[in-house]
């Protein structure tokens, strides 16, 4: 892949993770909170959002609305990896460029911090993932 054809990607995919961080956002608003922030009782589902109501203030919305708000909160880790990740990529030449006379190499460097973006979003996509699964599974 040419280093023109690595950028064009890399802008692609910023874009669209800011997409989905502005549809996140807009469902937020609109609904008044998320699943995420939220419980199930009863059969019924609550959304909650401590942006949007009063503390310990919970809305009622439907199972589908509850599952797609939980879902897009579990998308949003992914989408911080991937722009993370993009704008890394777009910067590790200036990264090397700039570490050539330190200590430890830009390319290693560049790959740490690669590392952990991977690790820690990997880590939170498994917990809300996980807490997700679980208070479906506990529906009553």
């Amino acid at each position: 892949m040419t280093r023109r054809t690595r950028a064009k990607l890399c802008i692609w995919l910023i874009f669209i993770g800011l997409l989905n961080f502005l549809s996140y956002t807009v469902i937020y608003a609109y609904i008044k909170g998320d699943a995420a922030n939220g419980r199930i009782a009863d059969g019924r589902y609550y959304i909650g959002g401590h942006y949007m109501l009063a503390e310990g203030r919970e809305q009622e919305v439907s199972k589908a609305v509850w599952i797609y708000s939980y879902a897009h909160s579990i998308s949003i880790w992914p989408t911080i990896a991937m722009i993370l990740l993009a704008m890394l990529a777009l910067a590790q030449p200036l990264i090397i460029a700039a570490s050539s006379d330190s200590r430890v190499s830009g390319a290693k460097l560049v790959g740490v911090i690669a590392t952990l973006v991977v690790v820690l979003m990997g880590m939170f996509t498994t917990f809300f993932t996980i807490d997700f699964i679980r208070s479906l599974m506990n529906a009553r």
